[in-house]
């Protein structure tokens, strides 16, 4: 007798919470004393919430559920997973009430919920956090969303006009939680020296984690790490890489002190295929300039996973966080 789509879908979401760092127990055989990060499952929760698919435990606090679909669209999943957040039976013990990371998985896609957002809303996720990412966001006194809101009006001397505008719209798009901004410049109107600003004010008054800069072709990634090396900001007399580690990857192997991250896409990719090495060659070009159209089919998410060296999804920070 074959499994239901239901079940085939919960365990490929024990294999997503196990290999972000989770153990996966059956409610009857708990222990919470095995490891930090503890996912119960079919958990029950007080009379009328019924059963959590997934309880999240941290430190033997309740933090977090999820809920299992079977394949299909995930949308309208959320009003279910959140009753769960309010559903926490009050004798048991819980970092934040009511739950505050919630969870919707058909074993293929991940949304997440992060109940301590100014305005919670759910968006689909590469992985679930690891213990330790979950652990010092409930720590945290106020969420990236929120500190992204509160950022200190920007010192426009020594920047163009059109570099403060660039700036400050961005910024407003961060406060809006908008997940996604352009910033469109003419050649010559200091892209890369606004955007190392805009980096300078992530870290330092929004607490980034770390910043990835993309580039599309080698040379370009010399120029923006120069452009790092050369910048000094006006709060402070000292440069830019004695503040904040940055790092031009050329290896498939990132610094963990690393705040700034300079990559091409090239070797972004090869990194999330898993690959030990790149070839700098072929960094030379752009995709752009050589790229055919793609006549195949869609490559498969399952054939496109990270594998280490490349830092869990807490160690960047990006509008999506």
């Amino acid at each position: 007798m074959s499994d239901t789509p239901e079940q085939k879908a919960r365990v490929e979401i024990d294999a997503k919470l196990v290999a972000s760092g989770w153990l996966v127990q059956n409610r009857e055989d708990m222990d919470l004393t095995a490891g930090r990060g503890i996912a119960v499952r079919e958990f029950p929760m007080k009379s009328g919430f019924g059963f959590a698919d997934y309880l999240l435990y941290l430190d033997r606090k309740a933090l977090g559920a999820v809920e299992a679909k079977a394949d299909g669209p995930l949308t309208g999943v959320e009003a279910q997973s959140a009753k769960y957040a309010a559903g926490l039976p009050a004798n048991l013990p819980a970092h934040h009430r009511p739950l505050p990371f919630l969870f919707e998985s058909n074993g293929a896609v991940i949304f997440f919920t992060n109940g301590l957002d100014p305005k919670p809303r759910s968006r689909k996720v590469f992985s679930f956090p690891r213990p330790e990412t979950l652990a010092e966001w409930v720590a945290q006194p106020a969420q990236l969303r929120e500190r992204l809101k509160e950022l200190p009006p920007l010192e426009e001397t020594g920047l163009w006009k059109v570099q403060v505008e660039a700036i400050t719209s961005l910024e407003k798009s961060f406060a809006k939680a908008d997940p996604r901004a352009l910033i469109q410049m003419a050649t010559g109107a200091g892209k890369t020296f606004t955007a190392v600003n805009n980096t300078y004010r992530l870290l330092k008054f929004a607490g980034a984690k770390r910043v990835l800069f993309l580039v599309d072709r080698g040379n370009l990634g010399k120029q923006a790490e120069d452009e790092f090396a050369n910048f000094t900001p006006l709060d402070d007399t000292r440069k830019f890489p004695t503040l904040y580690t940055v790092q031009r990857l050329k290896s498939n192997a990132i610094n963990p002190a690393a705040k700034v991250v300079i990559t091409t896409i090239q070797r972004l990719f090869s990194m999330l295929k898993g690959e030990a090495e790149f070839d700098e060659a072929n960094e030379e070009g752009s995709g752009f300039d050589s790229a055919k159209p793609w006549k195949g089919e869609p490559a498969s998410p399952s054939k496109v996973q990270p594998s280490w060296p490349i830092p869990p999804a807490s160690m960047w920070t990006s509008a999506r966080n």
